[in-house]
């Protein structure tokens, strides 16, 4: 490895950190916490929307600061041999660590885009009813991709050793 091979991984893991700590902080800190604030639902969505989307700012920019040093970490790991993905442990370890990558960004866009526009939407016209059973979905896809997250992060350790 180069001195920026190792800049550019370091800067990839520090991206992550942002990513995966910052996920985890809003699910197990801020979520939970805003329920202790207020009871009037339409107050906290209005709280947990505006902490979502100061933190938006810094998740779109560490995942594409993930996405392209990931590219980079790929390219140097492969040495030009895309066969390694299939052919060798380390390939394997990372070729499902980027289709988990996938999935994990999928999950989490579709569902803060669609669900958090339509949260916010029922609670100011009242539907609280409806809000319950969307945030049970959207509690089930959070805890999916967050459990992404996690085997992600296991994977990368993993691929450490390959």
């Amino acid at each position: 490895m180069t001195v920026i091979d190792i800049l550019i991984l370091w800067i990839h893991i520090f991206a992550a950190i942002i990513f995966v700590g910052g996920s985890f902080f809003i699910w197990l800190v801020v979520w939970p916490v805003s329920y202790t604030l207020t009871d009037d639902e339409k107050e906290r969505t209005r709280i947990v929307g505006k902490i979502a989307k100061r933190f938006a700012y810094f998740t779109h920019s560490s995942l594409l600061i993930l996405i392209i040093t990931g590219i980079y970490n790929t390219t140097w790991y492969l040495r030009g041999d895309i066969s390694t993905l299939t052919l060798t442990t380390g390939g394997r370890i990372l070729l499902v660590k980027s289709i988990l990558v996938i999935v994990v960004i999928a999950i989490i866009y579709s569902n803060n885009l669609y669900h958090g526009k339509l949260i916010t939407r029922l609670v100011s016209e009242g539907r609280l009813e409806e809000v319950a059973k969307i945030r049970k979905r959207t509690h089930m896809l959070s805890f999916i991709s967050l459990s992404l997250l996690l085997a992600i992060t296991g994977l990368a350790t993993a691929l450490q050793f390959y």
